[in-house]
């Protein structure tokens, strides 16, 4: 009876369970007992929807506040409902929190939802401006043209034709084009061909100079190994050319930047040639490794006293003369500039100076015979300079610029500060600067006043000179006319006497020693540091005056002299301090 009622209470809808509400309470107990034994059998069904069918219907219907006991029962079931479904929710949080462990997200799987690239120039203008005007069309440019490198030279070639046999006169030919009308100009230095074939030039000279000497002995005018003691071998030049006959050589000079390089001063000729080089001086410049003729000619109308070589390149020749003036002749000049005479079916050319001093400088001139010329050596040191050198040390190096030292008669001393400019082989401009400085010892009044003979330049220090005089004595000065010790270089006996210092030379070493040659036959060895001479030797040519000497390029202690009588002395200090150890007497080829 009662499990049927509950069926019935299961079917109706929530209006229908407040008209049960009015049954006695023991009633509903069990009838709610009796409902929740069936649903706990049925397990299709969910414990939460269980509670909320079974209490679905509204509380407040349940509870009613006139009747007591109704009240009663609706506070227990609220307590039933509270407590039934906090244990569900517990129940269901721990299973969902137990599942949760088990169950993971899979984030292997990406997708982009969204992919917008940003607007390049050409879409924005084709956005704001590709309809107005205008129509989209593709070309085609170079870019598709890949260049690649290659380490193999493109091959040239040219379309020709020929025909065979020729039936014209015209049998071969081709298209024409710019490459064969245009020829190319090849790159060519003017001046460094000009100077290779200059050398080369001279060097075919002279092994076509050897060869003749070899087929033909008698034009042999280098060897002579019996005629002389001293040296293996003598070099004669051949002065027996027209113009050169019955000329007395005056002076000699040897380059000292180029060995090879000679000079030598012909006179006037004792008897007329009918010519007309009769009149004038010659100088010869001569290469040793050709004697057989000069290889440049120099004219000059007054007499020569002196002359000398640039002093770094041989390729200046300067010339003192009787009446005062200092000439220059440039051998680079091209010789169409100068006189060409055809001398026994030879053309000669002799050339004229290229500067000379007469005129120009009248203030600062020479006024009496020019005794010596000298160049000035480049300074050695550069803190013995003394700031006193006009040039600098590139122009120096070079040969651009250097000094030249001329000293007169009057013990006049003159620097001629040279400033070289090529422009077409030519000398633009000389300047001059003047030094003068005029010996006269008041020492020694009863001899007169000296007359100054030769000069002499320190080459470790240029600034420093000696000048040989007429007394026996060597004066000692400087450039830039500073006194130091000592003023004078004497002889052991002391004094001045009447005795011609015809030779001074320094040592080429380095050493501030020098050698002094006399015209009563005796030498001396002087140091810069003291008066009198380190040794002295006075009858080492038997009373001969001594015309020249000099020191040996190679050897320190050896050095050479030539008396009046044409015999050459050698001395080997280390060897014999007291004699020459040889001698050898030069016999004219006459």
């Amino acid at each position: 009876m009662h499990t049927q009622t509950c069926l019935k209470i299961l079917s109706m809808n929530v209006t229908n369970i407040a008209h049960i509400c009015s049954v006695d309470m023991q009633t509903q107990i069990a009838l709610c007992k009796v409902h929740r034994k069936h649903l706990e059998r049925k397990h299709f069904i969910s414990r939460k929807h269980i509670i909320k069918s079974t209490f679905s219907f509204d509380v407040k219907s349940i509870v009613d506040y006139n009747n007591p006991t109704l009240n009663i029962f609706g506070r227990d079931a609220l307590m039933l409902y509270a407590s039934y479904f906090q244990r569900e929710n517990i129940s269901n949080q721990k299973r969902s929190f137990e599942l949760l462990r088990l169950i993971d997200l899979d984030f292997s799987v990406s997708f982009c939802l969204l992919d917008l690239p940003p607007v390049n120039e050409y879409d924005m203008y084709i956005r704001n401006f590709g309809k107005i005007n205008t129509k989209q069309a593709y070309v085609q440019w170079n870019e598709d043209n890949l260049d690649r490198g290659i380490q193999t030279d493109e091959i040239e070639t040219q379309e020709k034709w020929t025909q065979h046999p020729g039936e014209t006169a015209l049998v071969s030919g081709g298209p024409k084009s710019s490459y064969d009308v245009t020829a190319i100009t090849p790159k060519i230095d003017s001046q460094r061909l000009a100077n290779f074939l200059r050398s080369a030039c001279q060097v075919i000279e002279v092994l076509l100079e050897e060869d003749q000497v070899a087929t033909q002995p008698r034009r042999n005018l280098r060897s002579r190994p019996s005629s002389l003691s001293i040296s293996d071998r003598c070099f004669q030049l051949n002065t027996n050319l027209p113009f050169l006959n019955g000329r007395r050589i005056s002076c000699l000079h040897i380059s000292q930047a180029q060995r090879q390089a000679l000079l030598s001063v012909h006179g006037l000729p004792e008897t007329s040639n009918d010519l007309s080089l009769d009149s004038k001086y010659i100088i010869c410049v001569w290469n040793v490794w050709q004697p057989s003729s000069p290889q440049k000619l120099l004219l000059c109308e007054s007499q020569v006293t002196c002359c000398c070589f640039s002093p770094c390149k041989a390729t200046l020749v300067f010339a003192g003369t009787v009446d005062g003036s200092v000439l220059v002749w440039d051998l680079r000049e091209n010789s169409r500039m100068h006189q060409c005479v055809k001398v026994n079916e030879t053309d000669w050319t002799f050339r004229s100076p290229t500067f000379s001093t007469d005129g120009v400088f009248t203030s600062i001139n020479h006024a009496c015979t020019v005794l010596t010329i000298e160049p000035v050596s480049t300074s050695v040191f550069k803190e013995q300079n003394c700031g006193f050198s006009y040039l600098s040390v590139q122009e120096e190096m070079l040969g651009l610029s250097f000094q030249i030292a001329s000293m007169d008669e009057n013990g006049t001393l003159s620097l001629w500060v040279t400033y070289v400019f090529l422009v077409y082989l030519f000398i633009y401009s000389i300047s001059v600067a003047s030094h003068r400085g005029h010996i006269s010892p008041k020492d020694y009044t009863f001899l007169g006043v000296p007359q100054t003979l030769n000069i002499k330049f320190l080459p470790s220090n240029p600034n420093h000179f000696v000048v040989g005089t007429d007394a026996g004595l060597v004066s000692h000065g400087t450039r830039h006319e500073l006194k130091v010790p000592p003023k004078w270089f004497k002889p052991q006996q002391g004094g001045p006497r009447a005795t011609q210092i015809n030779a001074i030379d320094f040592s080429p070493f380095g050493k501030p020693i020098f050698l002094v040659g006399c015209s009563d036959g005796s030498i001396r060895l002087h140091q810069m540091a003291s008066e009198l001479p380190l040794m002295q030797w006075n009858n080492s040519t038997a009373g001969q005056a001594v015309i020249a000497l000099q020191w040996a390029l190679t050897r320190p202690a050896v050095f050479f002299v030539l008396d009046a009588t044409s015999v050459i002395y050698i001395w080997d200090l280390l060897e014999n301090d007291l004699s020459p150890v040889a001698k050898q007497p030069i016999w004219s080829d006459k």
